[in-house]
Protein backbone atom coordinates (compact mmCIF):
# COMPACT_ATOMS: atom_id res chain seq x y z
CA UNK A 1 0.00 0.00 0.00
CA UNK A 2 2.80 2.43 0.92
CA UNK A 3 4.61 1.69 -2.35
CA UNK A 4 1.44 2.30 -4.38
CA UNK A 5 0.80 5.59 -2.59
CA UNK A 6 4.41 6.69 -3.14
CA UNK A 7 4.25 5.88 -6.86
CA UNK A 8 0.90 7.68 -7.16
CA UNK A 9 2.26 10.76 -5.42
CA UNK A 10 5.37 10.87 -7.59
CA UNK A 11 3.14 10.53 -10.65
CA UNK A 12 1.09 13.52 -9.54
CA UNK A 13 4.22 15.58 -8.92
CA UNK A 14 5.55 14.75 -12.39
CA UNK A 15 2.31 15.20 -14.35
CA UNK A 16 0.15 17.80 -12.63
CA UNK A 17 1.28 21.40 -12.90
CA UNK A 18 -0.06 23.42 -9.94
CA UNK A 19 -1.81 26.66 -10.89
CA UNK A 20 -2.16 29.31 -8.19
CA UNK A 21 -3.25 32.16 -10.44
CA UNK A 22 -5.17 34.80 -8.50
CA UNK A 23 -3.90 33.57 -5.13
CA UNK A 24 -1.82 35.59 -2.69
CA UNK A 25 1.04 33.70 -1.04
CA UNK A 26 3.11 34.68 1.97
CA UNK A 27 6.42 32.89 2.56
CA UNK A 28 7.93 33.60 5.96
CA UNK A 29 11.60 32.81 5.66
CA UNK A 30 11.37 33.08 1.90
CA UNK A 31 14.55 35.08 1.37
CA UNK A 32 16.88 32.09 1.42
CA UNK A 33 17.25 28.33 1.36
CA UNK A 34 14.17 26.16 0.96
CA UNK A 35 11.85 29.11 1.52
CA UNK A 36 13.29 31.00 -1.43
CA UNK A 37 12.92 27.96 -3.68
CA UNK A 38 9.27 27.67 -2.65
CA UNK A 39 8.67 31.37 -3.20
CA UNK A 40 10.02 31.23 -6.75
CA UNK A 41 8.04 28.06 -7.47
CA UNK A 42 4.82 29.65 -6.24
CA UNK A 43 5.45 32.71 -8.39
CA UNK A 44 6.14 30.48 -11.40
CA UNK A 45 2.79 28.77 -10.71
CA UNK A 46 0.98 32.10 -10.94
CA UNK A 47 0.70 33.18 -7.31
CA UNK A 48 1.25 36.74 -6.15
CA UNK A 49 4.10 36.14 -3.71
CA UNK A 50 5.34 38.20 -0.78
CA UNK A 51 8.44 36.98 1.02
CA UNK A 52 9.41 37.99 4.53
CA UNK A 53 12.96 37.71 5.82
CA UNK A 54 16.18 39.50 6.61
CA UNK A 55 16.82 40.81 3.09
CA UNK A 56 15.09 41.26 -0.25
CA UNK A 57 14.84 38.71 -3.06
CA UNK A 58 15.34 39.63 -6.75
CA UNK A 59 12.18 39.53 -8.89
CA UNK A 60 9.89 38.93 -5.90
CA UNK A 61 8.00 41.34 -3.67
CA UNK A 62 9.94 41.33 -0.41
CA UNK A 63 9.71 42.86 3.03
CA UNK A 64 12.61 42.92 5.47
CA UNK A 65 11.36 41.66 8.83
CA UNK A 66 13.18 40.79 12.04
CA UNK A 67 11.19 37.80 13.28
CA UNK A 68 12.91 37.92 16.67
CA UNK A 69 11.26 41.22 17.66
CA UNK A 70 7.69 41.89 18.74
CA UNK A 71 7.41 44.53 16.01
CA UNK A 72 8.56 42.10 13.33
CA UNK A 73 6.19 39.39 14.50
CA UNK A 74 3.29 41.84 14.57
CA UNK A 75 4.07 43.00 11.03
CA UNK A 76 4.26 39.41 9.80
CA UNK A 77 0.86 38.65 11.35
CA UNK A 78 -0.64 41.66 9.56
CA UNK A 79 0.58 40.31 6.23
CA UNK A 80 -0.70 36.82 7.11
CA UNK A 81 -4.17 38.22 7.79
CA UNK A 82 -4.84 38.67 4.07
CA UNK A 83 -3.10 35.73 2.42
CA UNK A 84 -4.51 32.69 0.65
CA UNK A 85 -1.36 30.58 0.96
CA UNK A 86 0.82 30.63 4.07
CA UNK A 87 4.24 28.97 4.06
CA UNK A 88 6.50 29.11 7.10
CA UNK A 89 10.03 28.00 6.29
CA UNK A 90 12.23 29.40 9.00
CA UNK A 91 13.30 28.92 12.58
CA UNK A 92 16.63 29.21 14.39
CA UNK A 93 18.59 26.05 15.17
CA UNK A 94 20.25 25.30 18.49
CA UNK A 95 22.88 22.61 19.02
CA UNK A 96 23.20 22.20 22.79
CA UNK A 97 22.80 19.34 25.25
CA UNK A 98 19.99 19.85 27.74
CA UNK A 99 22.26 20.47 30.72
CA UNK A 100 23.70 23.49 28.91
CA UNK A 101 20.40 24.83 27.55
CA UNK A 102 19.46 28.08 29.30
CA UNK A 103 16.08 29.60 30.06
CA UNK A 104 16.68 32.14 27.30
CA UNK A 105 17.51 29.32 24.88
CA UNK A 106 14.20 27.63 25.68
CA UNK A 107 12.27 30.85 25.25
CA UNK A 108 13.91 31.56 21.90
CA UNK A 109 13.38 28.04 20.54
CA UNK A 110 9.74 27.76 21.57
CA UNK A 111 8.85 31.32 20.58
CA UNK A 112 10.53 31.25 17.17
CA UNK A 113 9.85 27.65 16.16
CA UNK A 114 6.39 27.02 17.61
CA UNK A 115 4.61 30.07 19.05
CA UNK A 116 5.38 32.38 16.12
CA UNK A 117 4.20 29.91 13.45
CA UNK A 118 1.07 29.44 15.57
CA UNK A 119 0.54 33.21 15.63
CA UNK A 120 0.79 33.38 11.84
CA UNK A 121 -1.66 30.50 11.45
CA UNK A 122 -4.16 32.16 13.79
CA UNK A 123 -3.80 35.44 11.92
CA UNK A 124 -4.37 33.81 8.53
CA UNK A 125 -7.39 31.70 9.43
CA UNK A 126 -10.19 34.32 9.56
CA UNK A 127 -9.44 35.55 6.03
CA UNK A 128 -9.19 32.03 4.65
CA UNK A 129 -12.37 31.00 6.46
CA UNK A 130 -14.23 33.91 4.91
CA UNK A 131 -12.99 32.97 1.44
CA UNK A 132 -13.59 29.29 2.16
CA UNK A 133 -10.21 28.45 0.66
CA UNK A 134 -6.77 28.39 2.19
CA UNK A 135 -3.47 26.57 2.14
CA UNK A 136 -0.84 26.32 4.86
CA UNK A 137 2.53 24.60 4.86
CA UNK A 138 4.74 24.50 7.96
CA UNK A 139 8.33 23.30 8.03
CA UNK A 140 9.61 21.13 10.83
CA UNK A 141 13.13 19.89 11.34
CA UNK A 142 14.86 16.68 10.32
CA UNK A 143 13.28 13.68 12.11
CA UNK A 144 10.64 15.84 13.87
CA UNK A 145 7.71 14.27 12.03
CA UNK A 146 7.00 12.17 15.14
CA UNK A 147 8.04 12.13 18.79
CA UNK A 148 11.70 11.13 19.08
CA UNK A 149 14.61 11.73 21.41
CA UNK A 150 17.47 14.10 20.53
CA UNK A 151 20.72 14.13 22.47
CA UNK A 152 22.20 17.46 21.38
CA UNK A 153 19.35 19.62 20.05
CA UNK A 154 16.39 18.74 22.27
CA UNK A 155 15.01 22.27 22.67
CA UNK A 156 14.91 22.88 18.92
CA UNK A 157 13.46 19.43 18.22
CA UNK A 158 10.79 19.74 20.92
CA UNK A 159 9.53 23.00 19.43
CA UNK A 160 9.61 21.73 15.85
CA UNK A 161 7.89 18.48 16.81
CA UNK A 162 5.08 20.58 18.26
CA UNK A 163 4.33 21.85 14.76
CA UNK A 164 2.98 18.40 13.89
CA UNK A 165 0.18 18.87 16.42
CA UNK A 166 -0.52 22.33 15.00
CA UNK A 167 -0.71 20.94 11.46
CA UNK A 168 -3.14 18.21 12.44
CA UNK A 169 -5.23 20.58 14.56
CA UNK A 170 -5.76 22.99 11.67
CA UNK A 171 -6.59 20.12 9.32
CA UNK A 172 -9.13 18.71 11.78
CA UNK A 173 -10.85 21.96 12.67
CA UNK A 174 -10.91 23.88 9.38
CA UNK A 175 -11.20 21.40 6.51
CA UNK A 176 -14.91 22.30 6.23
CA UNK A 177 -13.80 25.79 5.20
CA UNK A 178 -11.71 24.51 2.30
CA UNK A 179 -8.51 25.03 4.27
CA UNK A 180 -5.67 22.52 4.27
CA UNK A 181 -2.57 22.44 6.44
CA UNK A 182 0.43 20.18 5.98
CA UNK A 183 3.98 19.90 7.23
CA UNK A 184 7.30 19.04 5.65
CA UNK A 185 10.32 17.79 7.58
CA UNK A 186 13.24 18.13 5.18
CA UNK A 187 16.41 16.14 5.50
CA UNK A 188 19.91 17.43 4.83
CA UNK A 189 19.41 20.01 2.10
CA UNK A 190 21.88 22.01 0.04
CA UNK A 191 21.42 25.69 0.94
CA UNK A 192 23.61 28.75 1.21
CA UNK A 193 23.49 28.48 5.00
CA UNK A 194 25.81 25.45 5.08
CA UNK A 195 29.57 25.79 5.16
CA UNK A 196 31.47 23.69 2.58
CA UNK A 197 32.77 21.33 5.26
CA UNK A 198 29.24 20.89 6.65
CA UNK A 199 27.93 20.02 3.20
CA UNK A 200 30.46 17.19 2.93
CA UNK A 201 29.62 15.89 6.40
CA UNK A 202 25.84 16.01 5.95
CA UNK A 203 25.87 14.62 2.41
CA UNK A 204 27.62 11.54 3.76
CA UNK A 205 24.67 10.93 6.10
CA UNK A 206 22.20 10.64 3.22
CA UNK A 207 21.76 7.13 1.76
CA UNK A 208 22.99 8.23 -1.68
CA UNK A 209 25.78 10.45 -0.37
CA UNK A 210 24.24 13.61 -1.85
CA UNK A 211 22.43 16.57 -0.32
CA UNK A 212 18.78 17.15 -1.18
CA UNK A 213 18.14 20.04 -3.56
CA UNK A 214 15.97 22.88 -2.27
CA UNK A 215 14.15 22.81 -5.60
CA UNK A 216 13.13 19.20 -4.98
CA UNK A 217 11.64 20.17 -1.62
CA UNK A 218 9.80 23.02 -3.34
CA UNK A 219 8.37 20.72 -6.01
CA UNK A 220 6.88 18.36 -3.42
CA UNK A 221 5.68 21.31 -1.34
CA UNK A 222 3.72 22.78 -4.23
CA UNK A 223 1.89 19.53 -4.81
CA UNK A 224 0.94 19.38 -1.13
CA UNK A 225 -0.37 22.94 -1.37
CA UNK A 226 -2.24 22.31 -4.60
CA UNK A 227 -3.96 19.00 -3.92
CA UNK A 228 -6.84 19.42 -1.46
CA UNK A 229 -6.68 15.71 -0.60
CA UNK A 230 -3.36 16.40 1.14
CA UNK A 231 -4.43 17.59 4.57
CA UNK A 232 -2.97 16.97 8.00
CA UNK A 233 0.10 15.27 6.55
CA UNK A 234 3.55 15.69 8.10
CA UNK A 235 5.92 14.40 5.43
CA UNK A 236 9.62 13.64 5.92
CA UNK A 237 11.53 14.41 2.73
CA UNK A 238 14.95 13.04 3.58
CA UNK A 239 15.87 10.29 1.11
CA UNK A 240 14.93 7.62 3.63
CA UNK A 241 17.26 8.81 6.39
CA UNK A 242 14.55 9.04 9.07
CA UNK A 243 13.30 5.40 8.95
CA UNK A 244 16.66 4.24 10.22
CA UNK A 245 15.90 5.99 13.51
CA UNK A 246 12.21 5.05 13.88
Amino acid sequence: MTLVMSISFLYLVAVIKPDFSGKKALVAGGTGGIGKAIAYSLAHAGAQVLVLGRHTVPELESCVVDFDTAEGQSAACEYAASTDILCISRGPFLQKPLHETTTDDWKRMTQSNLAFPGMLVSAALPYQMEKRWGRMLLFGGTRTDSVRGFSTNAAYAAAKTGLSSLVKSVALAYSDFGITCNGVCPGFTDTEYLRPEDKVLLAAKNPDGKLILAEDIAEISLMMLYNSSCNGIVLPVDKGWTPGFS
